[in-house]
């Protein structure tokens, strides 16, 4: 067996979900009941079920949300500082974390499964990906137009070019057949470039998109990303508590 693959399989991985307490759009969100269960506690026991992964901790100024999720038996790591994104409140506790790579699941995904996440760790089987995430192709036409759906511009090496809340590119000619990719925003850093990251200040592009993922690109730190079939039921929205009660009792209804 090669030294490359003995590598990979000893390759730790970790989870770090970030959770913060304010919330503009949805006040408490991560505390939010779907079913009698609240948010980041279905998150965390979600991406422990996949069982991927060495540990699954949560990143938290809140101790209303420590309590919450230690009363499941989870872990909880505290951040102390005001932080621009989730990238960073993670980055704030990353030095003390045992972890070759780093995954970021955001707290507002309580139905993550196995299947993406396992293709953004097989990314890191190149030693050259440093920071990885993942993309959802589509054609549909309001997803597209959505400033709320991120569309991603690739490069032939599935490289990252862009982050946009816009529809872009832009097609100047409607007859022209395209697919568009929506950024699924779970992230994974090898644990040095998790810390550089966070080292640079909120960059131009991010600041204008309030989109922490064009950082990367302002900074010129290569980001992967491969493209996946799963859809998810973020909760962005308290809407969306109800659109995840009613996708729980599908599963439900289709496992009887």
């Amino acid at each position: 067996m090669s030294g490359f693959y003995t590598k990979e399989i000893t390759m730790k991985a970790v989870v770090l979900i970030p959770a913060r307490i304010g919330s503009t759009r949805f006040p408490a969100k991560m505390l939010a009941e779907i079913n009698g269960k609240a948010l980041i506690c279905r998150t965390y026991e979600a991406a422990v079920n996949t069982g991927l992964f060495a540990d699954v901790i949560v990143v938290t100024d809140s101790d209303e949300i420590q309590q919450e999720v230690e009363s499941i038996g989870g872990k909880v790591l505290r951040s102390q500082k005001e932080h621009e994104s989730g990238t960073d409140r993670i980055a704030e506790v990353a030095p003390a974390v045992d972890a070759d790579v780093v995954i970021n699941i955001q707290g507002d995904e309580p139905f993550i499964k196995k299947e993406p996440l396992q293709k953004l760790l097989d990314l890191f089987k190149d030693e050259e990906v440093v920071a990885a995430s993942l993309v959802l192709e589509t054609k549909d036409v309001d997803t597209i137009n959505n400033p709320n759906k991120v569309k991603v511009l690739l490069k032939s090496d599935m490289n990252a070019i862009y982050f946009s809340r816009s529809a872009v590119p832009y097609k100047r000619d409607e007859t022209i057949d395209h697919t568009y990719y929506i950024h699924i925003g779970i992230y994974a850093f090898r644990k040095e470039a998790l810390i550089k990251f966070a080292a640079w200040p909120p960059s131009p592009l991010e600041v204008i998109e309030k989109l922490e993922c064009n950082r990367f690109i302002d900074y010129g730190m290569p980001i992967k990303m491969a493209i996946t079939e799963h859809t998810s039921i973020a909760v962005d929205m308290p809407d969306d508590i109800a659109k995840a009660e009613d996708y729980l009792e599908q599963q439900k209804e289709k496992h009887q």
